[in-house]
């Protein structure tokens, strides 16, 4: 039997399905007023296609929880369409079309461990570590001097991400990368 939960105990990282979506609440607002009853509005992220949106409730509706299973896979490679991963256990390979990973192929290299998200053995998605270590491949040489700016200078890394670093890093070091919004924050 399905599990149930009044909208108004929804917390910030619980997973509901709702006419036919399943959704992760990102946050929560109550409004209760003496006049009416309360209204739940809910900040949702899709699962399955990456929306983000609003969803707003009467206090004392229900939403069935969706149990989602995490799994830690192995990157393999890029086959064009998709990005194939295996499973570390039993050797099975699932594939992932590469548009709904437009964000995470910028963290991800190839032989690296990641989670999988799954929903009753649906794939919805890769979970990133917070934050990743990755190689820059190029960067522009500092110039001397040059500190009017807020010192920093253009770099690629391996995956193909361009970000700003210090003027102090040099092409080839391993730099710590914050996977939340893709920019630089320390050396590896």
């Amino acid at each position: 039997m399905a599990e149930v939960v009044l909208v108004n105990d929804l917390n910030t990282g619980n997973t509901f399905q709702q006419n036919g979506n399943i959704y992760q609440v990102i946050g929560r607002d109550l409004n209760k007023t003496a006049m009416r009853q309360m209204v739940v509005k809910v900040k949702v992220k899709n699962l399955r296609t990456g929306v983000i949106n609003e969803m707003t409730f009467t206090g004392g509706d229900k939403v069935e929880i969706a149990h989602i299973d995490r799994k830690e896979m192995q990157y393999l490679y890029d086959d064009g369409e998709s990005l194939v991963f295996m499973d570390n256990d039993t050797y099975e390979q699932v594939e992932i079309p590469k548009s709904h990973l437009d964000w995470e192929l910028k963290f991800l290299k190839e032989n690296s461990n990641v989670v999988i998200s799954m929903y009753e053995n649906e794939v919805l998605g890769v979970i990133l570590p917070d934050k990743v270590e990755l190689q820059i491949v190029e960067c522009e040489n500092a110039v001397k001097g040059d500190t009017a700016t807020s010192a920093l200078k253009n770099a690629v890394l391996e995956t193909g991400l361009e970000i700003k670093v210090p003027l102090f890093i040099q092409n080839g070091e391993m730099v710590i990368i914050s996977t939340a919004d893709g920019k630089y924050n320390g050396r590896a």
